[in-house]
C-alpha cells in the first residue's frame, strides 16, 4: 500500500490579519497552501475584526490540534518582547506585514499612533526577520508618491516620494527605512505599493462601504471637495494574488507597484447609487476637502506583470458583487457602525473637522 508523504508544515506570520486586506489574504493562503500554518497577529483595534476569519476558525474546530493550520495571537506589532517570543518559537518562513493605521482622515487627529504602528512596527518586524530568518513582504501604498499630474502619466517604482498627509508620510518613512535595511544588511524584504482596494470585509468608514451602507440606511453621504479625485481601484482578490506572486516569485529585495483601474470618487458614488436604485443627489452632502488633498494617484505595475501577474477582476463587474455582499451582511457592518470608535470619528469626518 502506498504511503502518503509527510507534509512538512511551514509557519507564516500575517500581521493585521483580522483587517480588510489581511483577512482576505489569510483566506487566500489558507485555501491555496495546505502546507502553511498561519499565525495571525492583530491588536484588534477598531478595524480588526475576528468575525472576518470566523469561517476559518469553524473549520479549525474539526481539525486535531497537531494538524491545526490557523493560530490567532492578539498583540501589537510594536511590542518587541512579543515579537521576539513569536519569532524565536515559530521560525516563520514568510512574514506578511499588513498591520497599519490606514485611514487618512484619522491620521490628521493622531499622528503619533501612525508613527508607532506604521514606522516602528515595520522596522521591528524587519529586525526580527534579520535576526531569526525568513522573508518579509511589506504592504506599502501608492500614496507615498503623492499626487501625480496627468502630464507625468503613470509612475514606476523609482519615482520620488511626495507624501501629502500624515498617513502617507508614515508609510513613506517605513518604506524608506526598509529600503535602507535592504541595502545595508542581508534582511530579505520585498515591498509592494498598492492602489485603493475594494471588496468584502472592508471597514465601513472607507469610501465604497461607506457609500453602500449609508445608502442602505437612507443616510447622507459626505463627499470631500469636488469629488473629482482620481484613484486606481483594485479588487482585494487581485491584491492577494499579487502579494502571493511577489512573495514566491519576486526578486529578493524587489519593490513592486500593484495598480488598479481609474475611477473618480464622484463616479464611484454614482455607480453605487445606480446599483442600489437611489437618486444620489438626494443623499449627497458636500463637505470641505481634506488639507492638501491628492487629486490623482497613478502607478504603473508593468514590473509586477512581467512576473506573470495580471488583474482578473474588473471594477465594473465586481462593484455590483461588492454592493450585494454588504447588502447580504448587514449585521456585520451594522455592529461596527454602532461602536463608539466608528461614531466618534464619523462625526469628525462627515463635517471635515480636521483641526
Amino acid at each position: 500500500m502506498a504511503v502518503e508523504p509527510l507534509c512538512i508544515m511551514k509557519n507564516i506570520l500575517v500581521t493585521g490579519g483580522c483587517g480588510f486586506i489581511g483577512s482576505n489574504f489569510v483566506h487566500h493562503v489558507y485555501n491555496k497552501y495546505p502546507e502553511y500554518r498561519i499565525y495571525v497577529l492583530d491588536a484588534l483595534t477598531y478595524a480588526g475584526n475576528l468575525e472576518n476569519l470566523e469561517d476559518i476558525e469553524k473549520k479549525e474546530l474539526a481539525i486535531p490540534e497537531d494538524k491545526s493550520r490557523y493560530v490567532f495571537v492578539k498583540g501589537d506589532v510594536s511590542d518587541e518582547e512579543l515579537l521576539e517570543s513569536l519569532f524565536e518559537k515559530h521560525q516563520f518562513a514568510h512574514v506578511f506585514h499588513f498591520a497599519a493605521e490606514s485611514h487618512v482622515d484619522r491620521s490628521f487627529f493622531n499622528f503619533s499612533n501612525f508613527v508607532r504602528t506604521n514606522v516602528e512596527g515595520a522596522l521591528l518586524l524587519a529586525l526580527m526577520v534579520q535576526r531569526f530568518g525568513g522573508e518579509m513582504v511589506h504592504i506599502s501604498t501608492d500614496e507615498v508618491y503623492g499626487s501625480i499630474p496627468e502630464a507625468l502619466g503613470f509612475v514606476k517604482e523609482d519615482a520620488p516620494f511626495l507624501p501629502a498627509n500624515p498617513y502617507a508620510s508614515s508609510k513613506a518613512a517605513a518604506d524608506m527605512l526598509l529600503q535602507t535595511m535592504m541595502k545595508t544588511s542581508t534582511v530579505p524584504v520585498r515591498i509592494v505599493r498598492a492602489t485603493n482596494n475594494f471588496g468584502p470585509f472592508q471597514y465601513p468608514e472607507k469610501l465604497i462601504p461607506l457609500v453602500i451602507t449609508n445608502l442602505l440606511e437612507e443616510k447622507k453621504i459626505p463627499l470631500h471637495g469636488s469629488g473629482e479625485h482620481l484613484r486606481q481601484w483594485i479588487h482585494v482578490n487581485d491584491m492577494c494574488s499579487a502579494i502571493d506572486m511577489v512573495a514566491h516569485n519576486g526578486e529578493k529585495n524587489g519593490i513592486y507597484n500593484i495598480a488598479g483601474e481609474h475611477e473618480s470618487n464622484i463616479n464611484v458614488l454614482k455607480k453605487v447609487a445606480e446599483i442600489l436604485g437611489k437618486n444620489l443627489e438626494a443623499y449627497l452632502e458636500r463637505v470641505p476637502d481634506r488639507p492638501n488633498a491628492d487629486m490623482r494617484y497613478a502607478i504603473d505595475s508593468s514590473k509586477l506583470e512581467k512576473l506573470g501577474w495580471k488583474r482578473q477582476h474588473t471594477f465594473e463587474k465586481e462593484l455590483p458583487e461588492v454592493v450585494k455582499w454588504y447588502s447580504d451582511h448587514e449585521e456585520w457592518w451594522r455592529k461596527l457602525k454602532r461602536k463608539k470608535e466608528y461614531a466618534m470619528h464619523y462625526e469628525l469626518q462627515a463635517k471635515a473637522k480636521y483641526f
